[in-house]
């Protein structure tokens, strides 16, 4: 079986009826928000009162999408098993739309066995009839383009790479242990972004990844740092439902990266589409690779 990793990405495009303002560093948690909340609404299955006590959480889209809980074995490390999906709406940080505006919202998702389009669409339609932001603006759900399905492919090619350069899109938190790591050296870049993708495969894909999992992780450590040119962007939110403070900021910028990397490029392209790191599924986590160094 190839190793690829498959996802279906959706394009969500509204239309502003009243004004609409995304904080800076914060439209993707305008929308993380009251997505829970919706979901929950309309999407429960009748008589059951919550997704963690409902009997039949097949399906009830709210379970699926929102609080996955792990049948049988899976993955080892997760408490909870990842999201199915992540929201990409960064691109809106810091707007303020006026009223016949559009704009959009990117969905990643990686189980293609459940409607998920449907259940966004409506979750979406809903929260821009209610107002979307700060100051509510009322919006319309215009159309959803379907942007094609997308089989990454894991395996190395041929050629050889000595250097990249990675973009670090949005905010990025990546933990080693129980702490945040100020750099990103690539053994943890990379540990990081191997168990996101092959938990992803293994829960929601067709099986679980057939990688050297010791032996890339040995490859990887040989990796070095020769350049960074990173910022740490600092953002919080506090939830209305507990009044917990959640660190939205993360490190963004760029780091060079020297070593043989071909084997590690399809990984981190496939991590624009997953993120890496904490929160990826509110948009967090966004790798880029802007440029690549191939023996001459």
């Amino acid at each position: 079986m190839a190793n690829t990793f498959d996802l279906l990405p959706y394009r969500y495009h509204f239309r502003a009826l009243d004004p609409v303002r995304f904080p800076a560093g914060k439209a993707g948690n305008v929308f993380r928000g009251a997505f829970g909340t919706i979901l929950r609404e309309i999407a429960c299955v009748p008589g059951c009162p919550g997704a963690g006590s409902c009997a039949r959480r097949v399906e009830c889209a709210y379970a699926r999408l929102f609080e996955p809980t792990l049948e049988g074995l899976g993955p080892s490390g997760f408490a909870n098993p990842p999201r199915p999906f992540v929201l990409r709406a960064s691109h809106l940080d810091g707007s303020i739309l006026p009223p016949g505006s559009e704009f959009f919202v990117d969905v990643n998702v990686f189980d293609a066995r459940f409607p998920a389009r449907h259940w966004f669409e409506r979750v979406f339609e809903r929260l821009a009839e209610n107002g979307i932001g700060p100051g509510r603006g009322r919006a319309r759900l215009a159309t959803v383009e379907d942007l094609g399905p997308r089989a990454v492919s894991l395996d190395c090619n041929s050629q050889t790479v000595t250097k990249v350069t990675v973009q670090f899109v949005t905010p990025t938190e990546l933990k080693s242990g129980a702490e945040i790591r100020n750099e990103p050296d690539f053994e943890i870049l990379f540990s990081r972004i191997r168990d996101r993708i092959s938990s992803l495969r293994a829960l929601y894909g067709p099986a679980p990844l057939e990688i050297d999992f010791r032996g890339l992780a040995d490859r990887a450590a040989a990796i070095r740092t020769v350049r960074s040119d990173l910022q740490h962007e600092h953002s919080i939110r506090r939830s209305t439902r507990t009044g917990q403070v959640h660190s939205l900021g993360g490190l963004t910028g760029e780091v060079e990266y020297e070593g043989d990397l071909a084997e590690f490029l399809p990984w981190i392209e496939c991590a624009f589409w997953t993120g890496v790191g904490r929160q990826t599924v509110w948009g967090k986590g966004q790798l880029r690779i802007i440029i690549i160094r191939f023996v001459a």
